[in-house]
């Protein structure tokens, strides 16, 4: 039978009948290759579902089983542990801890007499055992190691050990003999992973992929994997930098709010317990844009420093730069701070910046970032005791934020005195009135502004 050919794009998975030097879906430039696919009725060796159709009331609706790591970070992040038959998929930066987190799930499950199988296709056993060695490992008859890259070897691997768990490091090195294309490729990549998938909820198995990121941050190769696993898990967080944030994005077993704190070591990524303490440790005193904002990542609340910083342009382009805040809404705020306030910023750069690599999506986070700017501009610090919440509306008015009572008492716990929040968060809240912390209460921009830089 014929071979068919089809150009795909290797950033989306878009496929075309002929090559395009952009692709219409990402737009995204060169990425079209040549790949093979196989003829209608051609049976791959990975197989299909066999299971038979079955009527929904016989089906039972029992909670699923979950199998706890004792990671307090990472099992928050999964919704409370690790679901049997799961699929979860780890994505970030090369060189961010996406191994060193995925070693370390396994021996954790390993002292817990789970079977474990670590499928390594970019290093060698020796390298991984060194690893594992320095994660604290011990010896373990229940700890699989393997070199291999090879679909149909892993699956006879897996129907031979029988493992609880299975690690795949990395989906963009492993290939099938059925596609003619190169591994990492999109056929291959879907390929691989839709046979581990049906392989791990046939029988039960937890499955974590590991997928490299491109330089947009996107999942290199296809972003149909984050269609095929229950669980999408992101590392974020700058590579020379000793704290990374672990944010789930999809969860088909829990919430997408939760987040996970870890510190780089020597001896793997560390629990951050409380990470309001580590993002302040370092925060400068009387040092004008420097601002605390409480902040919400599903149910936990702490406070992260955002820091601002305007100087003049000289090269007659205006820049509005942010690290860990969205710049739409950087732009908006300084819009609202021109417009509104009469701030002059038309001929001076913008600079913001969140502290500890977090990424900032919290809209109670508008009117620190705001007063973090208008303090750089007029050179007058916020006072250091002070913690500020709000959103900030186009005119300038200062919005009710959510969990204000859980805000505030993560920033009384670590003995801030004052807070900046909206007057309408003061309505029928009797939980807020009775914090042992004064309470600025704002409608308006300017009046925070007044109140925090006199």
């Amino acid at each position: 039978m014929k071979t068919k050919t089809l150009f795909v794009c290797q950033n989306c998975g878009a496929q075309s009948p002929r090559w395009a030097g952009r692709c219409a879906a990402c737009e995204s430039w060169n990425s079209f290759v040549e790949e093979s696919i196989l003829p209608p009725g051609e049976e791959r060796r990975g197989g299909a579902f066999k299971e038979k159709p079955i009527l929904l009331h016989s089906v039972t609706a029992d909670a699923e089983r979950r199998w706890t790591t004792n990671i307090m970070e990472l099992d928050r992040v999964l919704g409370g542990g690790i679901v049997q038959g799961s699929v979860v998929l780890i994505g970030g930066d090369p060189g961010i801890g996406k191994s060193t987190l995925a070693l370390q799930i396994g021996i954790a499950l390993s002292r817990k007499d789970f079977k474990i199988l670590y499928v390594s296709g970019e290093e060698s056993v020796r390298q991984t055992g060194m690893r594992a060695r320095r994660l604290g490992a011990e010896e373990s008859n229940a700890f699989y190691i393997v070199n291999q890259i090879d679909l149909n070897a892993i699956l006879e691997y897996i129907k031979t050990i029988h493992p609880h768990v299975v690690v795949i490091d990395s989906i963009q090195v492993l290939y099938s003999a059925d596609i003619s294309s190169s591994p990492g490729s999109v056929s291959q990549v879907r390929e691989c992973a839709a046979v581990l998938t049906h392989l791990a909820k046939s029988q039960g198995i937890s499955l974590f992929i590991i997928g490299h990121v491109t330089k947009d941050g996107m999942l290199a190769g296809p972003r149909v994997l984050e269609h095929i696993v229950d669980t999408v898990l992101y590392f974020e967080g700058e590579r020379y930098s000793t704290y990374r944030i672990l944010r789930a994005t999809k969860n088909r077993f829990g919430s997408t709010n939760e987040i996970g704190v870890f510190e780089m070591a020597s001896g793997g990524l560390v629990e951050v317990s409380n990470p309001s303490e580590i993002f302040l440790s370092e925060r400068p005193h009387d040092v004008s844009g420097s601002v605390v904002v409480p902040i919400i990542e599903g149910t936990r609340p702490f406070l992260v420093e955002v820091q601002g910083l305007i100087s003049r342009s000289s090269s007659g382009m205006v820049r509005h730069k942010s690290q860990g805040f969205d710049p739409n809404r950087l732009a908006m705020l300084v819009a609202v701070l021109e417009k509104r306030l009469g701030l002059n910023l038309q001929d001076k750069d913008v600079f913001l910046n969140v502290v500890g690599g977090v990424k900032l999506m919290d809209p109670a986070a508008d009117l620190g970032v705001v007063t973090a700017l208008a303090s750089a501009l007029l050179d007058r610090p916020v006072s250091f005791d002070t913690v500020i919440l709000g959103e900030v509306g186009l005119s300038s008015e200062v919005r009710s934020v959510s969990q204000a009572a859980a805000r505030i008492q993560e920033a009384e716990r670590l003995g801030f005195k004052k807070c900046v929040i909206p007057r309408s968060n003061m309505k029928n809240a009797a939980d807020i009135r009775n914090k042992d912390i004064t309470l600025i209460e704002v409608e308006t921009v300017k009046q925070a502004l007044d109140a925090l830089t006199h």
